[in-house]
C-alpha cells in the first residue's frame, strides 16, 4: 500500500529510460542501423547522467 505512495526518484527514472532505450536499439540494430546508433547514443547520455547520480 506504501508502495503506491512512493515516488520514483530521478535515478530510478533514468534507468528505465536507458531499459527503454535499450531495448529499441537492440531491436533496431537488425533493420535500421542509423535509427539503432541514435538510439544506442542517446542512451550513453542516460548512463552518463546515471553515473553522476550514482556518485
Amino acid at each position: 500500500m506504501l508502495a503506491l505512495f512512493k515516488k520514483t526518484s530521478e535515478l530510478d527514472k533514468l534507468q528505465k529510460r536507458y531499459e527503454k532505450l535499450m531495448k529499441e536499439w537492440h531491436t533496431l540494430s537488425a533493420t535500421n542501423r542509423g535509427e539503432s546508433d541514435k538510439k544506442y547514443a542517446e542512451a550513453q547520455k542516460i548512463l552518463d547522467q546515471i553515473e553522476i547520480l550514482q556518485k
